[in-house]
């Protein structure tokens, strides 16, 4: 018979799991993912398309759980992550690589028989690049690991574009541009106050290794050219007024956000309510374009 309290460790046991998939960062990548299915031209059969969302997901969650597993040191470190499964001492590593590869294998295996292989194999790379190139290899080496390290996070919705096409054109490329651009002011500006945790675990943030003054101008340098890449779509004439009234205001606001983190002269994190007004809006602002996106393929289409 089970005991109570070896439900309870069942129950925490699949929690934990699900921590692995960092649910709050998947939640943006099934959004964006889900967008990009939705504004690309032509149908997709909606049992077809689910199964797309759910397998962009699971690959999210695969590269989450990676990159929990190679960087459980580090989380131990840092207040922000030390209480994930891993460092918390929930979980052993051996699990959440067998978890992480497990679920690899099957998102990319869902998407190629009930999809297409083109997207199968465009989730296949983000995975790699997320949990290899990011996360081993960048992460720990240079000040440009988010910069480059962004592109894992900006597939979501080029891949969701692919499953309805079966390719990739202007728009899906500008629809990663535009989430590639987004990632560094987006990182930077929680980088500054949360600096003293990254220097503690020895990770090359910009912050940490350019100091703070060269990280505040270089995220309102993003966040220009961030500007000038959403407003393409509309310019472009690949999007309708509903998406360009949008990106104009939208981008408008993050540049002004961002202006006021380039001229901010503060050092202490608890002070820092210019950072934090960024940090929150950005992830605001990428959903909002995103859904200003739908809605205008909807009314124009």
């Amino acid at each position: 018979m089970t005991t109570a309290s070896q439900t309870m460790q069942g129950l925490a046991s699949a929690k934990d799991l699900f921590a692995l998939t960092k649910p709050r960062v998947m939640s943006l990548v099934i959004f964006t993912a889900l967008c990009g299915l939705l504004a690309a031209p032509g149908t997709i059969h909606p049992v077809i398309g689910f199964t797309a969302i759910l397998a962009i997901s699971l690959g999210a969650g695969a590269s989450a759980a990676l990159n929990q597993w190679y960087e459980y040191d580090i989380d131990a470190i840092m207040k922000r992550t030390s209480q994930r499964p891993l460092p918390a001492g929930r979980m052993d590593r051996e699990t959440a690589l067998h978890f992480g590869i497990g679920l690899s294998v099957f998102s990319v295996l869902l998407m190629g028989v009930a999809v297409n292989w083109f997207s199968a194999i465009f989730l296949a790379f983000s995975i790699f690049f997320y949990a290899v190139v990011y996360t081993i290899w960048l992460k720990r080496s240079t000040p440009q690991n988010i910069v480059i390290g962004g592109a894992a996070g900006a597939f979501p919705p080029a891949i969701g574009w692919a499953a309805v096409t079966g390719d990739v054109t202007l728009m899906p490329v500008l629809l990663f541009a535009i989430i590639f651009f987004w990632t560094p002011p987006h990182f930077w500006a929680l980088a500054l106050f949360m600096n003293s945790d990254y220097s503690k675990a020895g990770v090359p943030m910009m912050p940490v290794v350019a100091g703070q003054r060269s990280t505040r101008n270089q995220i309102f340098a993003y966040s220009l050219i961030l500007t000038a890449i959403a407003i393409a779509p509309f310019a472009l004439g690949l999007a309708g007024s509903v998406y360009g009234v949008a990106a104009i205001a939208l981008s408008l606001i993050f540049c002004l956000l961002s202006l006021q983190v380039a001229r901010s002269k503060t050092t202490k994190p608890d002070e820092m309510a210019a950072e934090k007004r960024l940090f929150k809006f950005s992830i605001l602002y990428l959903f909002a374009l995103f859904a200003a996106l739908v809605a205008d393929r909807m009314i124009f289409s």
